[in-house]
């Protein structure tokens, strides 16, 4: 029975574009399977060098393996790039013994018009090619450089660049002026960095829709920066740090969602400080809080007119934590509520309008606090508990007790219980 081939009767840039979404290693595969596959590999728009990719090289085919990269990336009258990755893999083989060429490659990828370089390496000292950062046709940049101390050249210009990633990696004041001139940038992440011998994070960028500012808080160390950010378009706002000493934020009238993770410090007034950040971000749809403290002055927070979604991450919380109930009370349009931490003790007066609660952690202990949100959430229409912490025999305990206050409080609801 003769079988129609009819993938290889495609026009060669439909298969290169199908071929760039396999591993390399599939791609070249592909050489095999006839005359007209032979070389369509060689054609593909993204090349990525991962782990999987790395997989099987000894010391007898390394060097067979970086020729190979060479010819793919280096040879003559190649298709545009769309994206160029390597990951940490490549640094164990990266040695004096076969040094390659990647700050070679890096430019070779630049001169076939790479929209996005995404580089896990772990050193990065005279592998970045000045021309990176001058390239007119990167979009998306990421580095990830385990420690690595960045000094940016002063004639930075990137004037496509939209996204730009870094991942534990260490910075001066140099990176302030790199931002200043990535004039469409709209996707700014700092995952796990540092800023060293810095008075001042100043991000001006109105572009920018999206940023992270994600610093690791088992680092705590004393903290002598204020952080300044004027992005009056930002959608997203995430931000991991113990409180810095001053907030400047534009309003942000756009923002959509926000996650804020920080911790307070005794060197300065974390109070004050941590409550002119929470300010700023009033207009925001949809929060994400975890502190470990009660941090904010409940008497200087906004009315969060437009936040219909609210998930509250308590940690070394014990219950009693009063200013959290006045903060659900500036909330007038809550709509979700997931609460994570002990039980909550809450006074009578308060009435509030979510229509959806879900208690990611629930304990024993939280009966009375489930009873209270069933009298006084006016409009609630489902109920969420999450069992998983407790015995078989709490679980079943806990499920029926739930069933009656559902029953008592003669509301129409769902109750959902996630054993």
């Amino acid at each position: 029975m003769c079988v129609e081939d009819r993938i290889s009767s495609f026009p060669d840039p439909i298969l290169c574009h199908i071929l760039s979404f396999l591993p390399i290693k599939e791609a070249v595969r592909t050489s095999i399977i006839s005359t007209k596959w032979r070389y369509l590999f060689a054609s593909i728009s993204t090349i990525k060098f991962d782990a999987y990719s790395m997989s099987g090289l000894t010391d007898r085919n390394i060097d067979s393996f970086k020729n190979f990269v060479d010819r793919l990336l280096k040879s003559p009258d190649q298709v545009s790039l769309d994206c160029f990755r390597l990951s940490h893999e490549i640094c164990s083989w990266n040695d004096g013994d076969h040094d390659f060429d990647i700050s070679g490659w890096i430019c070779a990828a630049l001169c076939r018009g790479v929209k996005e370089i995404d580089l896990q390496i772990s050193y990065l000292e005279d592998i970045l090619p000045a021309v990176l950062f001058t390239c007119g046709s990167l979009v998306t940049l990421k580095l990830d450089a385990v420690g690595h101390k960045f000094k940016f050249p002063s004639d930075v210009c990137l004037g496509n660049l939209k996204t730009l990633h870094f991942r534990d990696s260490n910075f001066g004041d140099s990176i302030l002026r790199f931002i200043s001139n990535c004039h469409v940038l709209e996707d700014l992440a700092f995952i796990e960095c540092d800023f060293y011998n810095t008075s001042e994070i100043n991000i001006q960028t109105p572009s920018l829709k999206r940023f992270i500012l994600d610093f690791d808080l088992r680092e705590f160390g004393d903290l002598k920066y204020v952080v300044v950010i004027n992005a009056p378009n930002l959608v997203y706002f995430q931000y991991t740090d113990i409180v810095a000493q001053g907030y400047t934020l534009s309003t942000m009238k756009s923002l959509e969602k926000a996650h804020i993770n920080i911790c307070g410090c005794d060197a300065i007034d974390s109070q004050t400080i941590a409550t002119h950040l929470i300010q700023r971000i009033c207009n925001v749809r949809s929060l994400r809080l975890t502190i470990n403290e009660g941090i904010f002055r409940t008497s200087r927070l906004p009315i969060f007119h437009n936040l219909i979604e609210f998930e509250f991450l308590g940690r070394g919380f014990n219950g009693r934590e009063i200013w959290l109930v006045e903060f659900l009370h500036r909330m007038p349009n809550l709509k979700i509520l997931t609460l994570d931490f002990p039980a909550l003790e809450v006074p009578s007066c308060l009435s509030f309008h979510p229509k959806e609660i879900e208690i990611s952690c629930f304990n024993t202990h939280m009966i009375e606090m489930v009873s209270y949100f069933l009298d006084n959430a006016m409009i609630l229409e489902k109920l969420i508990i999450n069992m998983d912490p407790l015995t078989v025999t709490q679980k079943k305990k806990a499920r029926n007790q739930l069933l009656q206050l559902v029953k008592s409080s003669k509301k129409c609801l769902k109750l959902v219980v996630l054993l």
